[in-house]
């Protein structure tokens, strides 16, 4: 009887943990879809069931389903915005064949009862039901569809004349938050969306094509199984690559949705085993299917590992093999974190992209360690030298790369706090803040509580969370219980951080060091400490900070070879400066900072006071002729606080010293209305004329506001106080022209330089004894088609006083005066010869050679238009008046060549109020051309989209 009643025990537990099991199975939403794709791969014709569960605590009258397809369909949605916000036009000028859009619906619920919908054009369709549906209970839908793929050049998901993408095609239910009716719009930023699903998908696909997806295949064009990701298929002429992974415990398959050449298998099949074996170890879950399609692979390698190309020659950083060993690292790591971690991309974007950056440096520390960041780039030769061993960039290891990321946008206040909402980053951000950064302060707790317990806590966590949503802050309350030092991350997370810490003293005592740490926060955050000899034998010292408490001091046993202590040494936690984290022990520079004179900008060594010394020769008209000189300034590549800048020449023009300097010192609140405040002095000596000198000193301070990292728009405000003294020549003394006078300025400027619609407006008044003036200009360019632009720029001058000796600050109607010393002329007097055909664009605006100069008030109108590739049409017009004479109206026209567009443009005028200008003598005088020379400029220009 005993043993009856035994084996009755345990058939009964087996019972309720099949019923069970049979319990979870259902509350797990199913999707059952039989798929048609069209012969050219543009139609999919869907018949697809969908069983979704309440799984929220309130009952439901609507259900959301993301009809994503339609963010594709026409201008202003979400998608095309974000994709313009990347310097990407492509989906705004689709055309009609080329765009996505659901061409028809129907729906019916379990009654087989119509649900009516009021349009197909929407990303979110909201069904209203007729039965509420209460927690834990279900609804069964029946959805009939046909859509029009998008091309798969806009997101890469789509179909293109190689193959077809599917991906956030098929209608679903809004997993996130289903008692949240509130409207969601696709932003291609790989979400996840339909996950905790069962999916059972059946293809029906053109003759000679092969699909490959990331759900298990159990027949030919079929596809079953469970998913906490979204469902990816390719569908191909070509049959794409796969590597299977079976040894030491690991049973997976990876799947290529892109041709690998011959070397590259054969690298892959070296690594890949080793960086799952890597993965298992650090997560403990490794799925048994990944497929990596050619987008994802783009999106997720490894930055900054590619050779670089310039012009004919390329420069090779790392081997095949070191460059196929990194990128797949990233691409695997994420891919196992996709799989296995289910959490909100909009709000908890920083835990899977911390984890990544967190794995990828745990993976640098094993396998390249001592790898440089340039790779063996330094070891290149240029006539039997290596240049690039000068650079300190040619000495910062690859694991450096998370901290000078952060370094780099936080010191331009362009970091967003780690926290921000995915959809709010910049670019750069995305991987700087939300990935480096957060990743750093992973691996600083690891290297603080030790690596295998940081691991563990990793591993019980997703362990404990598979198959249902993270809330990462959980994550965080398990660090801190393991080590309380961790605490501070919670809040750390919610801001911008400004965290420094600062080496104040070092005292010897007996046979002891003295060592006094100040930090800037009230927060109890660890510190590494490291103290080195002259053999370069180190010892580390953790300190806990206390809370509440900045200054901190402590005594480590003193060697006395110690020579150097550092702090935070290698960018491992995320500081506002490294410049203090640095103090030597003994020798000339005790307690102090050791300077290093440099020849080229480079990145900064935090170690030293960097004074970067650089010749210079430049051509200045034909007044000074060559100005030889050198130029002593502490800027690196990375912006800095406080700048300086001396550059003594000699004219060889004149035979006399000449040249500029300037101090500047910028305040950046990390939480403000105002992106910085910098208040700088600044001051020049150079020939204006023959024999002719200025001298120009500056007071200036410049207000601008917080800006949107993600927004091309940025505003500010500037005041400035100017004294200037010029040489006059007998004829100007004789004219009673100005030798000195004081100038001040007070302007705001506000900017928009997003793509298709691009705009600018400025405000400003000047003034000095003799006058008052206002100014007004406004700008507007519209791209109407691709690389096609129309431009158009309003101007408007007041004189509100106007008691000048001369016309030398009237405003200029085709050429403008240098009073300020402010354009970059080639010719500051030039009035005859190529120097003085420059054209800049500012006051009138007119590109005839229009005589005459305004002293009472001018509004003006530059028109510019695009005809034919670098050819464009342009046309002025305005109306001046002078004091005691009639206003008149005057204009121009003509063609304009962009060689360089907005950098090296010619003008060629046609008709203007002088007349037809072709037919003039002269013609090839009245010629004019831009030429900016700004290397500002041009690296402005290449980094929209990115911040």
């Amino acid at each position: 009887m005993s043993l009856y009643h035994h084996y009755l025990k345990k058939i009964s537990i087996c019972l309720i943990l099949f019923w069970g099991t049979l319990q979870v199975s259902a509350q797990k939403d199913s999707i059952h879809i039989e798929a048609k794709l069209s012969a050219d791969r543009k139609i999919l014709e869907v018949n697809q069931k969908i069983v979704y569960y309440n799984y929220s605590d309130k009952d439901l009258n609507t259900v959301k389903l993301l009809n994503w397809v339609s963010a594709y369909n026409r201008r202003g949605t979400s998608l095309v915005y974000r994709k313009l916000e990347d310097r990407n036009n492509d989906l705004h000028f689709a055309k009609g064949d080329q765009v996505g859009k659901l061409l028809e619906l129907n729906i019916t619920n379990s009654e087989n009862e119509n649900i009516p919908l009021n349009t197909l054009a929407d990303e979110n369709l909201f069904l209203p039901l007729k039965k509420v549906v209460k927690p834990g209970e279900s609804i069964t839908l029946q959805l009939q569809y046909t859509m029009q793929l998008p091309d798969k050049r806009f997101t890469g998901y789509g179909t293109s004349g190689q193959n077809t993408a599917l991906k956030y095609f098929f209608i679903v239910p809004d997993h996130f938050d289903p008692d949240n009716i509130s409207p969601r719009s696709y932003n291609d930023i790989e979400e996840s969306v339909s996950f905790n699903t069962y999916w059972t998908i059946n293809f029906d696909i053109p003759v000679n094509h092969f699909i490959e997806g990331n759900l298990p295949q159990i027949q030919m064009n079929s596809f079953k199984g469970y998913l906490d990701s979204d469902p990816e298929f390719l569908i191909s002429q070509t049959q794409y690559p796969s590597i299977k992974i079976n040894n030491e415990g690991i049973d997976t398959e990876i799947k290529f949705g892109y041709t690998l050449k011959p070397e590259e298998k054969q690298n892959l099949e070296f690594y890949l085993p080793l960086h799952l074996k890597f993965l298992k170890e650090k997560t403990g879950a490794l799925p048994g299917r990944i497929f990596i399609s050619d987008k994802f692979r783009n999106n997720e390698d490894f930055f900054g590992n590619n050779d670089i190309t310039f012009w004919k020659f390329r420069f090779r950083l790392f081997t095949d093999a070191e460059k196929t060993d990194l990128d797949y690292f990233g691409i695997i790591t994420k891919k196992v974190l996709d799989q296995n971690i289910i959490a909100d991309k909009e709000k908890d974007h920083w835990f899977k992209n911390g984890l990544k950056s967190y794995l990828e440096i745990q993976y640098l520390k094993k396998f390249y360690r001592d790898t440089k960041i340039l790779g063996n780039l330094p070891e290149t030769r240029i006539f039997g030298l290596k240049p690039l061993k000068l650079f300190h960039a040619s000495k910062v290891k690859l694991l450096d790369r998370y901290g000078l990321a952060y370094q780099y946008i936080m010191l331009q206040n362009l970091d967003q706090k780690i926290g921000e909402d995915f959809s709010a980053l910049s670019n750069f951000n995305d991987m700087a803040i939300s990935g480096f950064e957060t990743g750093s302060l992973f691996s600083y707790s690891a290297e603080k509580m030790g690596s295998d317990s940081f691991n563990e806590i990793v591993k019980n966590y997703v362990s404990r969370n598979s198959g249902k949503r993270t809330h990462p802050e959980d994550f965080l309350k398990d660090l801190s219980q393991k080590d309380t030092s961790t605490s501070y991350l919670t809040d750390f997370f919610k801001q911008k951080n400004r965290v420094n810490f600062r080496l104040k003293h070092i005292d010897k005592e007996n046979d002891s060091l003295q060592i006094r740490i100040a930090k800037n926060t009230n927060a109890s955050i660890p510190v590494k400490l490291e103290t080195e000899t002259r053999e370069g034998e180190k010892k580390v010292y953790w300190i806990d900070t206390e809370e509440d408490k900045r200054m901190t001091s402590l005594s480590v046993p003193a060697s006395d070879n110690i020579y150097k202590v550092t702090l935070n040494s290698g960018y491992i936690f995320p500081e506002s400066s490294y410049r203090d984290n640095f103090l030597y022990a003994k020798g000339l520079f005790s307690n102090a900072k050791k300077i290093k004179f440099k020849l080229i900008k480079d990145i900064p060594n935090p170690e030293y006071n960097e004074i970067y010394v650089s010749p210079r020769v430049r051509f200045n008209n034909t007044y000074d002729k060559f100005l030889l000189g050198v130029n002593l300034k502490n800027q690196s590549l990375f912006d800095q606080k406080f700048l300086y800048s001396v550059t003594p020449t000699y004219s060889t023009g004149t035979g006399k010293l000449t040249g500029s300097g300037a101090v500047s010192y910028s305040f950046l609140p990390a939480e403000s209305f105002i992106r910085s405040l910098t208040f700088g002095v600044s001051g020049a000596y150079f020939h204006y004329d023959y024999g002719l000198a200025y001298r120009k000193a500056s007071i200036a301070s410049t207000l601008s506001f917080r800006k949107d990292p993600r927004s091309t728009v940025s505003r500010s405000i500037g005041i400035s106080y100017n004294y200037f003294e010029r040489d006059l020549s007998a004829k100007m003394i004789a004219n009673n022209d100005y030798s000195k006078y004081n100038l001040w300025s007070a302007g705001y400027g506000y900017s928009d330089s997003q793509m298709i619609h691009e705009k600018s407006l400025s405000l400003s008044t000047q003034g000095m004894e003799d006058f008052n003036k206002v100014t007004a200009e406004g700008f507007y360019r519209w791209e109407f088609a691709p690389r096609q632009k129309l431009s158009l720029r309003l101007f408007a001058g007041y004189f509100l006083r106007n008691d000048t000796r001369n016309n030398l600050f009237n405003y200029g109607i085709s050429r403008v005066s240098n009073y300020a010393f402010s354009y970059s002329l080639l010719g500051e007097s030039a009035s005859s010869g190529l120097l003085s055909q420059q054209f800049i664009l500012a006051d009138g605006g007119f590109k005839s050679f229009i005589p005459g100069t305004v002293n009472q008030w001018i509004t003006s109108m530059n028109v510019d238009s695009s005809v034919w590739k670098i050819f464009h049409v342009y046309a002025d017009a305005g109306i001046y008046k002078n004091k005691d004479m009639p206003a008149k109206f005057i204009w121009d026209s003509g063609i304009k060549v962009r060689i360089i567009p907005d950098f090296l443009e010619v003008y060629f005028p046609i008709q203007s109020s002088l007349g037809f200008e072709p037919a003039f003598k002269d013609y090839a005088k009245r010629i004019r051309y831009t030429l900016v020379l700004n290397l500002g400029s041009i690296i402005n220009a290449a980094r929209r989209g990115w911040y």
